[in-house]
């Protein structure tokens, strides 16, 4: 799988972009602020309707003007895929795929899959619970369209349930409609929570190795699911909380208040470990992130490595960069002094500059 290329207008701060990748590693070089990050981000807007920061769609188009357009084109089993994004200040977006616009967003899910690493993802270990179920949602969201689903519908009724807890403080009467959602709340939330324990399991032996490795075999990372109540007992404890839910206007329990646990032997990285050991666990998962979408869905996924090397010491930017031969990567960087002292093979450079990109001749 790989993006042939991308052509932007008036997207972020670009007003007319036209740029082709290789299937190996393109790299975007630059000073801060002059839109390589931009070009990553139409990347992941292609692959799944969304920004990886969480914009919305208005902040991606350019200042002034009032509608964005993207177009991706993507080879994956020797079929091309031309993907439209018509983003829209004041109206929904339009999606086509081949030029036959699709009604939900979830259809463009798993033509393009793409595995996002920032320097934010750095720190997914220390951070709160939100930003490692915000990792189990994208990463599942590309790969199961049932998931997609499922979790769109639980997000739909959650709120609608929360809104009701607050009316019943003044509507008292409507205390019986809230079996109703609940009912639903339950049904969604029972799959998310097994799909979730699925995918944790599989991705915790990869995230094993894959540590080990990078650890030199000096530490066995132990990645383990940890839900706010299990499918078994989900209908009673929500029962049990319905007091609480009532007293405070919100659901107390569900998939919605999830974690993932870290744990080297006995300790909890996300409290005790070292920023060291926080920052070697989230890059080993990433990377396993990586080796479990070409195990799911036969074929490499795209990576987009957005400045993460500046972050990393030498020793696990060399562990990431022979990670990642095999597959279509595009980096961003403000510098190739890395690439070049390593000798790490680089197949095409581009400079960016104020919205402008420039591919380079140059043989690296």
């Amino acid at each position: 799988m790989m993006i042939k290329s991308i052509e932007l207008e008036n997207f972020r701060n670009y007003e007319n972009l036209f740029i082709e990748f290789t299937g190996g590693t393109n790299i975007l070089f630059g000073d801060n602020a002059q839109g390589k990050t931009n070009v990553l981000e139409s990347a992941y807007v292609s692959g799944t309707s969304k920004s990886h920061k969480g914009s919305n769609d208005r902040d991606m188009i350019r200042f002034s003007e009032n509608e964005s357009h993207i177009r991706t084109f993507v080879l994956k089993n020797e079929k091309e895929f031309q993907i439209d994004i018509h983003l829209k200040k004041n109206h929904a977006k339009g999606i086509a795929v081949n030029r036959v616009p699709i009604k939900k967003a979830g259809s463009l899910f798993g033509i393009l899959n793409i595995v996002f690493f920032s320097p934010e993802d750095l720190s997914i270990i220390k951070n709160g619970p939100s930003q490692r179920r915000r990792f189990l949602d994208l990463e599942l969201c590309q790969l199961d369209k049932i998931y997609l689903s499922d979790l769109t519908n639980y997000n739909r009724i959650l709120n609608q349930r929360n809104k009701l807890l607050k009316d019943l403080v003044i509507h008292k009467e409507w205390i019986d409609t809230l079996s109703v959602w609940d009912m639903q709340l339950l049904e969604y939330g029972k799959r998310i929570i097994q799909r979730r324990d699925t995918f944790v399991k599989e991705l915790s032996e990869i995230v094993r190795k894959i540590h080990k490795n990078i650890s030199g075999n000096r530490e066995e990372l132990i990645l383990t699911y940890e839900p706010d109540t299990n499918a078994e007992h989900f209908e009673s404890d929500l029962s049990k909380m319905q007091e609480k839910d009532l007293r405070y206007c919100q659901t107390s329990k569900g998939p919605h208040r999830d974690d993932l646990l870290f744990k080297i032997g006995d300790i909890d990285i996300r409290k005790f470990g070292s920023q060291g050991q926080q920052r070697t666990s989230a890059l080993s998962l990433k990377l396993s992130e990586i080796e479990l979408v070409k195990k799911l869905i036969h074929d490499t996924p795209v990576l987009l490595l957005d400045d993460v090397l500046s972050e990393l010491d030498s020793s696990r930017q060399n562990y990431l960069l022979g990670s990642i031969h095999d597959i279509q990567t595009i980096i961003t960087c403000t510098g190739l002094d890395e690439f070049v002292k390593n000798r790490f093979k680089i197949d095409r450079v581009f400079e960016v500059t104020c919205g402008h990109v420039t591919q380079k001749k140059e043989t690296w």
